[in-house]
């Protein structure tokens, strides 16, 4: 390879180099953080706290709302910190955690929303069997293997990252450090690097998004076999909350890694979209689409205004 220096930073260069819009950039991203976390809080609050969605299906949403949480939590803060900063830099070391936890975070994402096509299809197609089928163990036992799975394969790419050279280019065109962004910065041959990568972005990606279509091919099927108006619009509707996230899900995701490489700035909305945006708007699918956990939200709202109203009667006028 000979002689060559080897650098301990990168320079995440963002979405603007411009001041005044890296200002308004960190003000409206700190905003969509900001409800990311109350929403996907809230939401986790509510499942647990009502006993009437103790069921798989959210048990299912928990989880997700728990890994949206996790995935804007690794790049969002440091995004945040670079659109305020000079430097924008990064250590190799931390780049290549975030990247690790990026592709843990969306890889699980992807094998969960698998998951819940699956829980969804026996719903719909075996209603008398569903609480057999989706048994608490078996439900733990597939959110374990999601999460497993995910983290072994990101283990597994990572490991070999870290073995790279990085002695080119200090500067990653990126908002985040994601192994992609990484491998044509390295002086070190990346061609197994990106074979594995290829492989684990089949796997995970295409791989749980044909599991996906397999499922809602089978409930369009038996929807379709419902012949009552009110039963298939009642079947439907407990889909089209993960409908909608999946294609928000899988559609900005696919967007950004098929589309060809243009160096505009634009190429930035579709990661924006799947690693930002998305995570904030799952509780809004979930809440706005989904009448028990509208009603859910009520119960709560009522009990805690109940709680509050009765504190100040008992602490009176002087607190005493």
């Amino acid at each position: 390879m000979g002689n060559h220096s080897i650098f301990g930073e990168f320079v995440l260069l963002g979405l603007s180099a411009d001041p005044q819009t890296q200002v308004l950039l960190f003000m409206l991203f700190l905003v969509i953080y900001l409800l990311t976390l109350m929403g996907n809080l809230v939401m986790l609050l509510v499942i647990r706290a009502d006993s009437h969605l103790h069921t798989p299906m959210y048990f299912f949403l928990g989880q997700l709302s728990f890994l949206d949480l996790c995935h804007s939590s690794v790049t969002v803060p440091k995004m945040l910190e670079n659109l305020l900063s000079e430097s924008k830099s990064i250590f190799v070391e931390s780049c290549l955690a975030q990247a690790f936890f990026v592709f843990a975070t969306g890889g699980t994402e992807a094998c969960l929303l698998a998951v819940m096509a699956y829980d969804r299809y026996v719903a719909i197609g075996s209603p008398l069997l569903y609480g057999r089928v989706m048994s608490n163990q078996l439900c733990a036992g597939l959110v374990w293997g999601s999460w497993g799975l995910a983290f072994v394969d990101a283990l597994i790419n990572i490991l070999m990252a870290v073995s790279l050279d990085f002695c080119e280019d200090q500067t990653i065109p990126h908002f985040s450090c994601e192994l992609s962004s990484l491998f044509p910065l390295s002086c070190s041959n990346t061609t197994t690097n990106f074979t594995l990568l290829l492989c684990s972005s089949v796997l995970h990606f295409f791989g749980t998004f044909i599991l996906i279509l397999f499922s809602y091919t089978r409930i369009v099927s038996t929807i379709l076999s419902i012949s009552s108006t009110l039963g298939r619009r009642k079947a439907f509707s407990t889909c089209s909350s993960h409908l909608t996230t999946v294609a928000l899900f899988y559609g900005s995701g696919f967007l950004s890694y098929l589309l060809p490489p243009s160096g505009s700035p634009l190429e930035m909305i579709f990661p924006l979209q799947y690693s930002v945006v998305t995570p904030m708007l799952n509780p809004l699918v979930y809440s706005l689409q989904n009448k028990e956990v509208k009603v859910a939200m009520g119960r709560m709202l009522r009990r805690y205004v109940h709680y509050f109203i009765e504190w100040t009667r008992e602490s009176g006028p002087c607190g005493s």
